[in-house]
């Protein structure tokens, strides 16, 4: 189960379980799609790999267990733990690389 984390790692926005613009990688970390475009190139800065949009889980339980309700959104905020300007030459080294080939 994803984990929906609340923010974007770059900027901090917040970005709530039915955000239409929270992009994950594979690793689930999270950030929105204004920084993806135009700060990380698509290349996520903890492990090089691609974005997708993150899917919004429901907020109705239409399923016995299974919804927000009982599978709330992570609140802990999470961070960059690279300065901006090691992310910015870090995606400038990988940008031009496919995803499936990084």
């Amino acid at each position: 189960m994803l984990e929906l984390r609340p923010n974007c790692e770059y900027c901090d926005k917040d970005l709530p379980p039915a955000a239409g613009d929270a992009r994950i990688c594979s690793y689930e970390c999270t950030f929105c799609a204004d920084c993806v475009a135009q700060h990380l190139h698509n290349v996520c800065p903890n492990c090089s790999g691609g974005f997708a949009a993150r899917p919004i889980r429901p907020s109705i339980e239409r399923r016995p267990g299974v919804g927000l309700a009982k599978q709330p959104a992570q609140a802990l905020r999470k961070h960059l733990k690279w300065p901006k300007d090691a992310v910015a030459a870090f995606a400038a080294l990988h940008q031009d690389v496919p995803p499936e080939e990084r």
